[in-house]
């Protein structure tokens, strides 16, 4: 589905990542894991179309990231991009005049769901609140690539199984899900692949069972080998 082929980006004298190679398959979630900073935003950008890298390819279904691409990826990003006049329900009406494969019934039901007042200001809910609109709005596209950049980050323990549940409702067999984190043990048994970046490079890519048997550890484990 989406094949990445030596790729960097620089700000200014500033290296975000580099010498990204990888590919991701339909039907399949993968974990982007990372220390803050190490290039898991630059990257998903990139795949979403919001940042051109300065050099390498990015193709979706081997073509490059344009118009087409962008109608059937969905990107959740870390920022709150709403309007600080709109309530919850006009973020989701907000998303419905953008996107031809919104749902807002699927929107309502999801932020319902997760315990967010449709009528409350986005400017007045907390953190983790907002992040769970953010969440509902990117997962009630009818997209085939969903980019979630750390939907847990600011999610107390018990919300946290919520949000995972609300994710794995979209999972399918022509779906990819790609959900950043560093808080890994929250995706060790619902991941099927994992991608660490270390100072803007992946490091390890691979099958998540297959890197647990090879190396008798859990991926929580490998992880804190890896960045220890």
């Amino acid at each position: 589905m989406l094949k990445c082929s030596n790729l960097k980006k620089i700000y200014f004298d500033k290296i975000a990542m580099e010498n990204i190679t990888l590919e991701l398959e339909a039907g399949r979630i993968y974990a982007l894991l990372g220390p803050n900073g190490s290039g898991k935003t630059t990257f998903m950008k990139a795949v979403a179309g919001l940042v051109k890298p300065t050099e390498g390819t990015v193709l979706y279904k081997g073509q490059p990231i344009g118009v087409a691409s962008k109608k059937e990826v969905s990107y959740m990003p870390t920022e709150n991009y709403f309007y600080p006049y709109m309530t919850v329900e006009d973020a989701g009406k907000y998303y419905q005049d953008f996107f031809e494969d919104f749902n807002f019934d699927t929107y309502k039901e999801m932020v319902v769901d997760m315990g967010v007042n449709l009528k409350d200001k986005v400017t007045k809910i907390s953190t983790g609140m907002a992040a769970k609109v953010r969440l509902a709005a990117a997962l009630s596209r009818k997209a085939k690539l969903y980019l979630l950049d750390e939907p847990l980050n600011g999610i107390d323990l018990v919300a946290r199984d919520k949000i995972m549940a609300t994710i794995l409702k979209v999972a399918d067999e022509d779906v990819t899900i790609v959900i950043s984190s560093h808080l890994v043990e929250e995706l060790e048994t619902v991941v099927d692949g994992v991608i660490f970046i270390k100072d803007g490079r992946n490091v390890l890519v691979g099958d998540a069972d297959d890197i647990r048997e090879e190396r008798g550890k859990s991926i929580a484990d490998v992880y804190r080998e890896t960045f220890a």
